[in-house]
């Protein structure tokens, strides 16, 4: 048996972890350290191998790898998912040493990353485990200390029963289907234990302090605000009184408790009924504003004082005139669901809107592509340039604070300029022929200006709408927007009649 060591830094006295390997199998003696990663428990193999699963190929997605557990994404398929994940890694980055992995609160987690864990120390990378954190930390950690990439075991906001990997390579360059996971799938469908010499290490590394400060510098001149925290029992409520403490922020928290069964209501704050909570508690305690978080806290929803919940495209053309400010100029990228608001205020605050579809791999490439030091998507992710192009739910709460500190009049005044049309959201049908669907609407609205960018947008001169696939389900996506609310109502009644075939 060989033993290596290796020092671990915390708020707390240091001490020393030793990683235990033995040939034919690795045996990990993980500590535990309050302070910083809470509780990481010694995982081992057992004497008894566990039986084997089949691959279920549905699990790997456009975005990440997801799946229920067990029944679709056990701690066996897990082991066998870090190994693929390190070895293409590796191909795209043949110096590729160091992997973070990161872990939401959900019930599977722990188990899931431990798994996950092995796999990568398997093929002789080393893992950086930060323990229990929001997925933007784990971006944090890979882009701040130039990490080779790193995986965050998370559903998101899905149910209970859910659980993934979210995975990007170094500099943080997110992994799509395209780009990787399919790669990956393929190298997990067809996997062979790795032969190798010297298994990887786990090293500790709390990343809470420098992660502070970098959100920190986002947001400055904050002044007393009252606020309405809804965490949905996700990673928020482990995030946001750290970042917050010192601040002049008075933070009345809802769902604090890490709770990865969701009690209260799913930590998805896109479905009305998630912030019903949050939009009575501002109004009780007439707070300032609210902000809800997913289970994963790298999107947020806010709400006015009255309550009333915000658009995300209406957040993104506020922050996007803070940004043109500072850098005059500057390109913009917004997501082609968006209101046409969002285009003019960039408009006119000096600058060069960038419309992009949906989806993150695809706005973090259109910021490094246009240098652009912003973008928002109307599912409430926020990116930001200098956040090593990633979204941050974080700097988005702080940054509205700031906004708020200074402007001193309520938060429904700031945006009431910008609510000039009138949207449907974003409504799903179910259809099995999607792309004949597609095909019967671009026939129908010939008359108009068409683009397919993503899915179609069909734009006349009171009204547009977008209808795009969903890439995992069987439903066609819908967002409408008029001059008036007659105009969208009537254009709503027109393409639901054709989407259902009446």
């Amino acid at each position: 048996m060989e033993n290596q060591k290796e020092k671990h830094r915390c708020p707390g006295e240091p001490y020393e972890i030793s990683d235990s390997v033995c040939k034919g199998r690795q045996r990990v003696n993980y500590p535990k350290c309050n302070v910083c990663l809470e509780k990481v428990e010694e995982q081992s193999g057992t004497d008894q191998p566990k039986p084997e699963t089949k691959l279920s190929m549905g699990i790997f997605k456009s975005y990440d790898i997801r799946g229920k557990y067990p029944a679709e994404l056990d701690d066996l398929t897990a082991r066998k998912i870090g190994t693929s994940i390190a070895l293409f890694l590796k191909e795209k980055n043949h110096r590729t040493k160091n992997i973070v992995v990161g872990r939401d609160m959900r019930f599977s987690s722990k188990s899931l990353a431990n798994a996950l864990i092995e796999g990568i120390c398997s093929t002789g990378m080393n893992v950086i485990n930060i323990g229990v954190v929001s997925t933007e930390m784990t971006y944090f950690a890979v882009g701040y200390y130039e990490y080779d990439g790193g995986v965050m075991v998370t559903a998101s906001h899905n149910p209970a029963e859910y659980n993934g990997f979210k995975i990007c390579r170094e500099q943080v360059i997110p992994v799509s289907f395209e780009s990787g996971i399919e790669r990956i799938a393929k190298l997990t469908q067809q996997y062979h234990p790795p032969r190798i010499e010297q298994l990887g290490k786990v090293i500790l590394n709390n990343v809470f302090k420098d992660y502070k400060k970098h959100v920190l510098k986002f947001a400055n001149n904050l002044r007393h605000l009252r606020v309405v925290v809804d965490a949905g029992n996700g990673m928020a409520g482990k995030i946001i009184p750290f970042v917050c403490e010192g601040l002049p922020i008075e933070i009345i928290p809802l769902y604090f408790e890490l709770d990865g069964n969701f009690p209260n209501h799913e930590a998805n704050p896109l479905k009305p009924e998630n912030v019903e909570d949050l939009r009575n508690k501002v109004r009780e305690t007439k707070a300032h504003i609210g902000v809800a978080f997913d289970g994963d806290a790298d999107r947020c929803v806010f709400v006015d004082e009255m309550g009333r919940v915000i658009g995300c495209d209406i957040v993104t053309a506020l922050m996007a005139q803070k940004f043109l400010e500072r850098e005059h100029g500057a390109t913009i990228v917004y997501d082609l669901r968006s209101s046409k608001a969002v285009p003019e205020e960039i408009k006119a605050a000096g600058g060069v809107p960038y419309r992009e579809r949906v989806g993150h791999t695809y706005m973090k490439a259109a910021l490094r592509e246009k240098n652009a030091p912003f973008g928002g998507e109307l599912s409430g992710h926020y990116y930001f340039r200098d956040n090593y192009y990633s979204d941050s739910g974080v700097i988005a709460f702080l940054m509205i604070l700031e906004l708020l500190s200074s402007k001193r009049v309520p938060f429904s005044n700031i945006i009431a300029p910008l609510k000039r049309y009138y949207s449907t959201g974003e409504t799903n049908f179910e259809v099995k022929e999607k792309d004949a669907k597609l095909e019967e609407i671009a026939k129908r609205f010939s008359n108009a200006k068409i683009d397919y960018l993503d899915g179609i947008t069909v734009e006349y001169n009171d009204w547009w709408f977008n209808i795009r696939k969903s890439n995992t389900e069987p439903l066609l996506r819908l967002n409408i927007e008029g001059k008036t609310p007659e105009i969208m109502e009537k254009g709503k009644k027109i393409l639901t009649s054709i989407i259902r075939g009446k």
